[in-house]
C-alpha cells in the first residue's frame, strides 16, 4: 500500500523497528536488575525503589497463588487510584499468567457488578473507600483491601485516617493488602507467557454509547506500543527521566504511555491519585517531572488556575496530550507559558491505545494529530462504500499495526464489525493530507445532519474556543422539526468573565458557514466529563433529546 507519511518521517525516527515478544513484565524486571536502587514510584513523599517493587510485586503475586490458587488465565479486579499498590497488583498478576482488570473507581455498584460478571473476576482488590460499593456489587470468589494510608509516610497516614476515616474492614470479609506483601515469594510459579496470544490486561471501554465492552489486550499489543512510543519520542535510556503519572490507570493512555512505558524505559513515576489543579502545581514544582503525558483539560485547569504563575513548571519538557481534541489556541497558550513542547496524538483503547502523534523533532502541525506510529497503516475509507480516499478526503480511519488489540472480550459479533481483515474500524472522521498528517474531524456517531449537511461539531468546537471568555465548549446536533438536527452550543465561562448568547452567536457568525453556526448558546457551570477530562458529548445530547420529547408529550 502507499504510505505518503513516510516521506514526512523525521529522520531520528525508523518507520521499521524490532518489536520484542516478550512478557510486558519483563523490561520492568530488567530496569530492576539495572538500575536496583533507582527510584521507580512516588506517592504523596513515600519513594520506592526498582528492587522494592520488583520484590513486592513477586511477594503479592505467591500470595495470589498460594491463598487464592490464582492460575494462568484467572482474572483479577483492580478497583484502585493510582497508587504503588496499583502498580504491584497489576505486575503481581502478569507475573503468574493472570489478567488484570482494571476498573474505573468513580463506578456505582451497578457498574461494577456489570464488569465483574463480564470479566469473571475471581478476586477483587479495592481501596476500603469504595468497600462498601464493591461489596454491595459482589460477585467474586475473595476480595482484598488497601487504604491509601498504607503507603504513607509519618505523620501523613496518621493524618489522612483522621480526615478520610476509612471504614474498617473484618478479616472475615476481605484480606488486607499488606499482610500479603509480607509474605515470602517462596515457591512463586511463573507460567511461560505467548506475548501474541496472553492477554496482560482487560480495559474496558467508557460505554458512553452503550454496555462497556472489555477490550483484550496481549503481552505483545502492550511491549509493542511501548516501544513505538520509545522510537517516536526518541528517548535515550541513559537520560533518567521523571513522568508525571495523572492520568488513571484505568485508562488505555494512562496505563500504557505512561505507567507501563516509564517502567520499561526506567523512569521514576510520579503517581497521582486525583486530578487537582492546584495540587499538581505543587506537585510539579516539587518533584520536577520531565514528561508530561495529559489530556486537554488537565492543560486548560493548570492555564486557568490562578496561582499557576507562582509555580515553577520548566523541568517540563514534553507533554504529549490525547483522549479528546486538543483546541490549537490552547496548545499554544501552554508552550508559552511553560516552554514545554506538546506533542498533540491519537489513539484508541482498542489500539493499546497510541498510534499517532506530532514528531517531536521536525514539522509539527497543531490541529492535526500527526503521523503514524512505527509499524503502523492508517487508511481513509467512504463511510458508504469503503473505498479509499484520496488526500483531503473525509472518511472513516482505519487502523493497522501491532497494537492492535486481540478483540472484545467474550462478544464475537462486536469484535468481527470492529476488526476487518487485519484492520481496525476506529468509527473516527478524519482525513490525510498529502503528507500523511491525520486530522480527527470527528466521532462518526457524533455527526450532526442538518438540512441535509455534514457537520462536525469539532469545527465549531474550535471557534467557540477562540473567544477570549470561553473556558470550555462543546457543540453538539439537538431535534428540529425543520433541519432534523441543529446546532447548540454549550458554553463555560472564565472565571470572572461575561458574555451573552448573542455575543458568541455573532462572534460564530464572523467564522463559520450559515449551515454550521449554532442556533442557541447555553451557559454551564461545567462540561460532563469521564474520569480522564473527556467531554461527554453524547451526554449532552441525550439530554437535549429528552428534553425534545418532554416538550412534545
Amino acid at each position: 500500500m502507499e504510505r505518503p507519511y513516510l516521506k514526512a518521517y523525521p529522520q531520528s525516527v525508523r518507520w521499521e523497528i524490532d518489536l520484542p515478544e516478550v512478557p510486558v513484565y519483563q523490561a520492568l524486571f530488567d530496569k530492576a536488575a539495572r538500575y536496583p536502587e533507582r527510584t521507580a514510584l512516588i506517592f504523596m513523599g513515600k519513594r520506592i525503589s526498582y528492587r522494592d517493587l520488583v520484590g513486592m510485586a513477586d511477594r503479592f503475586a505467591a500470595a495470589l497463588q498460594r491463598r487464592y490458587a490464582i492460575q494462568k488465565g484467572d482474572r483479577v479486579g483492580i478497583i484502585l487510584p493510582n497508587s504503588p499498590q496499583n502498580v504491584i497488583a497489576t505486575v503481581a498478576c502478569q507475573r503468574i499468567g493472570a489478567i488484570p482488570v482494571q476498573f474505573n473507581p468513580l463506578y456505582v455498584a451497578r457498574e461494577i457488578a456489570y464488569q465483574v460478571r463480564d470479566s469473571g473476576c475471581r478476586v477483587m482488590i479495592t481501596l476500603d473507600l469504595f468497600w462498601q460499593k464493591v461489596r454491595e456489587a459482589g460477585g467474586a470468589e475473595a476480595y482484598i483491601w488497601t487504604g491509601v494510608q498504607d503507603f504513607l509516610n509519618f505523620p501523613l497516614n496518621f493524618l489522612y485516617r483522621l480526615k478520610a476515616k476509612p471504614p474498617r474492614i473484618p478479616a472475615s470479609d476481605a484480606a488486607h493488602f499488606m499482610d500479603l506483601l509480607q509474605e515470602s515469594a517462596d515457591g512463586l510459579q511463573v507460567p511461560a507467557v505467548d506475548p501474541k496470544e496472553d492477554l496482560a490486561v482487560l480495559l474496558y471501554t467508557g460505554g458512553t454509547t452503550g454496555v462497556s465492552k472489555g477490550v483484550m489486550l496481549t503481552h505483545y499489543n502492550i511491549t509493542s506500543n511501548i516501544t513505538q512510543i520509545r522510537e517516536w519520542l526518541n528517548l535515550d535510556e541513559s537520560r533518567h527521566h521523571t513522568v508525571l503519572c495523572a492520568l488513571p490507570m484505568f485508562h488505555s493512555y494512562g496505563f500504557t504511555a505512561a505507567v507501563n512505558m516509564g517502567l520499561a524505559h526506567g523512569c521514576t513515576l510520579i503517581l497521582v491519585p486525583r486530578f487537582d489543579p492546584g495540587d499538581l502545581l505543587k506537585t510539579i514544582a516539587k518533584y520536577r517531572p520531565t514528561l508530561f503525558p495529559g489530556v486537554p483539560t488537565m492543560y486548560i485547569g493548570l492555564l486557568n488556575h490562578p496561582d499557576m504563575a507562582k509555580y515553577d513548571l520548566s523541568s517540563i519538557e514534553l507533554c504529549v496530550t490525547g483522549a479528546a481534541a486538543m483546541p490549537v489556541e490552547l496548545l499554544q497558550k501552554f508552550e508559552q507559558v511553560t516552554g514545554a513542547t506538546i506533542m498533540e496524538g491519537y489513539g484508541l483503547t482498542e489500539s493499546s491505545p497510541v498510534t499517532h502523534a506530532n514528531p517531536r523533532v521536525g514539522t509539527r502541525k497543531p490541529g492535526s494529530v500527526g503521523l503514524p506510529y512505527p509499524c503502523t497503516d492508517v487508511r481513509i475509507v467512504d463511510l458508504e462504500t469503503g473505498a479509499d480516499l484520496p488526500p483531503g478526503g473525509e472518511g472513516e480511519v482505519l487502523i493497522r499495526g501491532p497494537q492492535v488489540m486481540k478483540g472484545y472480550w467474550n462478544k464475537p459479533e462486536e469484535t468481527a464489525e470492529t476488526l476487518k481483515d487485519g484492520w481496525l474500524h476506529t468509527g473516527d472522521i478524519g482525513r490525510m493530507d498529502e503528507d500523511g498528517y491525520l486530522y480527527i474531524v470527528d466521532r462518526k456517531k457524533d455527526m450532526i445532519i442538518a438540512g441535509g449537511f455534514n457537520i462536525y461539531p469539532r469545527e465549531i468546537d474550535e471557534v467557540l474556543y477562540q473567544h477570549p471568555a470561553v473556558l470550555e465548549a462543546c457543540a453538539v446536533g439537538v431535534p428540529d422539526a425543520y433541519r432534523g438536527e441543529t446546532v447548540k452550543a454549550f458554553v463555560v465561562l472564565k472565571p470572572g468573565a461575561q458574555a451573552t448568547e448573542q455575543e458568541i452567536l455573532d462572534f460564530c457568525r464572523e467564522r463559520l458557514a450559515a449551515y454550521k453556526r449554532p442556533r442557541s448558546v447555553e451557559f454551564l457551570p461545567e462540561l460532563p466529563k469521564s474520569t480522564v477530562g473527556k467531554v461527554l458529548r453524547r451526554v449532552l445530547v441525550e439530554r437535549e433529546k429528552q428534553k425534545s420529547k418532554s416538550a412534545v408529550s
